[in-house]
């Protein structure tokens, strides 16, 4: 594993995702029908969805008007998937057969430390929903770093988890695992999260994507640039990130974080809930306690 001069706290989480929608109704219905969240707040065009049971929202949507759905692949930079956790991987394979039943297109892939599934919003927003392998049976390479693959899933196993257990939506304890990203450039992503915020580099797949993460997880954030270098902004009104959120939990880790940023020249804007900050791809994080 490649370490950074500055190291940003060991247990940063990514705390929720914010993403524009066209239709609030339809998305409200998509994530509660078929991904399994509850709305726990709507203010206006905003709306706060969280796992069953849980106060802390995961996804916040926002309807922007005029919206122009971005198509995929995305033309522009900004989000390519959030990746929701579920806690056990029973809870895997009742969504698993839930997705399948409503006839939901989706993607899998088992990537050793960890299964997923895919699918997208109505807005063309990606989603990725997995659990995590216990850390203590992720394998290393000859140079420390974590093996990660894309081989198939177990579906049969996953399934003869679900049985008939019921589909109640996504259970408590669900979190934002991991976000992936759309950068302008590889090289540039790496400097903002790695030298200056200090994620860690835990693999380099070829100078076209990279996978980052605090403490010695698998990755908490992910970034590719297989649509193309020097992708731009998307307009203001476009569906996709608005934003997600790192949690730090600790106050002064948080303040030399956002004193390396300052540094380095970043875009840092404070507010009531934390600061505001833009990668060198325009995309938006809020860092807080």
């Amino acid at each position: 594993m490649i370490m950074t001069k500055h190291q940003i706290h060991a247990n940063t989480l990514i705390g929720y995702v914010r993403i524009k929608v066209s239709n609030m109704a339809r998305s409200i219905a998509f994530y509660q029908e078929i991904i399994g969240l509850d709305v726990k707040e709507q203010v206006g065009n905003v709306a706060y969805l969280t796992a069953k049971g849980d106060v802390n929202p995961i996804l916040v949507l926002e309807e922007v008007a005029d919206a122009i759905v971005m198509p995929e692949p995305r033309p522009t930079t900004g989000l390519f998937h959030f990746a929701i956790l579920v806690p056990t991987r029973e809870s895997l394979g009742i969504t698993l057969r839930h997705l399948l039943e409503k006839r939901v297109g989706i993607g899998q892939a088992d990537h050793i430390v960890s299964e997923a599934l895919y699918l997208s919003d109505p807005d063309n927003n990606g989603i990725e929903i997995y659990w995590d392998r216990p850390r203590e049976d992720w394998k290393r390479d000859s140079w420390g770093n974590i093996t990660m693959a894309t081989d198939p899933i177990d579906w049969e196993g996953l399934l003869a988890l679900a049985e008939q257990k019921p589909w109640t939506g996504l259970p408590s304890g669900t979190t934002i695992g991991h976000i992936h990203l759309q950068v302008a450039d590889i090289e540039q992503a790496k400097q903002f999260y790695c030298d200056v915020m200090g994620f860690d580099l835990i693999t380099n797949y070829g100078n076209r994507a990279l996978f980052i993460s605090a403490g010695g997880y698998h990755h908490h954030i992910g970034m590719n640039t297989w649509a193309g270098v020097g992708l731009p902004v998307p307009p203001a009104n476009a569906t996709g990130l608005d934003y997600y959120s790192l949690i730090i939990p600790d106050q002064a880790a948080l303040d030399a974080t956002i004193a390396r940023l300052g540094e380095a020249g970043a875009e840092v804007t404070k507010r009531e809930d934390g600061y505001l900050v833009r990668d060198t791809s325009g995309i938006s994080i809020l860092l807080s306690v």
